[in-house]
């Protein structure tokens, strides 16, 4: 074989920038994030995957005395319990219509705090799609503070969630 092609592994530090230039000219650079999209009403909602731990389908969900009207009741996974929010509470739901999953996301904690996990509800699940800097916009809708821009994918676009002010907006208490 006289065009013999050996591999080798790439320094773990490597900045994507450097893999491209590597990957040769003619080629695009490598998405630098990916996005888990769901439906949630009428709405396309959309979080990084690294913020999401799994997507479940509908669990039994205990609803709680006296709870805002976003939260659903809370669920047990696997010994951590972890309320359920309907983000699209305002839109209104049909009576024994319920979401078919939820996606638990999980907003890491520092120093002071420990993680913290909520679950979305999701009446469906989409997928994941690559996002580069052409496919992010950085708007989004000024009555929706949980949200901190738009991707687009599949020429349709999606509410990008920050976890942080979702938890604030949404705010449930520490079980």
């Amino acid at each position: 074989m006289p065009d013999e092609t050996y591999l080798n592994p790439l320094p773990s530090d490597m900045q994507s920038d450097e893999l491209a230039e590597i990957s040769g000219s003619g080629q695009q650079a490598l998405p630098s994030r990916q996005f888990c999209v769901f439906r949630a009403g009428r709405e396309r909602f959309c979080l990084p995957v690294l913020e999401v731990e799994e997507v479940v389908d509908w669990p039994l969900v205990t609803r709680v005395p006296l709870g805002p009207p976003f939260l659903m009741g809370v669920f047990n996974l696997r010994g951590t319990i972890i309320p359920a929010v309907d983000i699209a509470v305002t839109e209104g739901r049909r009576p024994g219509l319920l979401p078919r999953s939820i996606i638990v996301a999980v907003l890491a904690g520092d120093d002071q705090s420990e993680d913290m996990h909520v679950g979305i509800a999701a009446d469906e699940v989409i997928g994941t799609f690559p996002a580069n800097s052409e496919s992010l916009l950085d708007h989004a809708p000024p009555d929706m503070p949980h949200c901190r821009a738009m991707l687009r994918h599949e020429e349709r676009l999606a509410l990008v969630l920050d976890l942080r002010q979702l938890i604030q907006v949404f705010s449930v208490p520490v079980i």
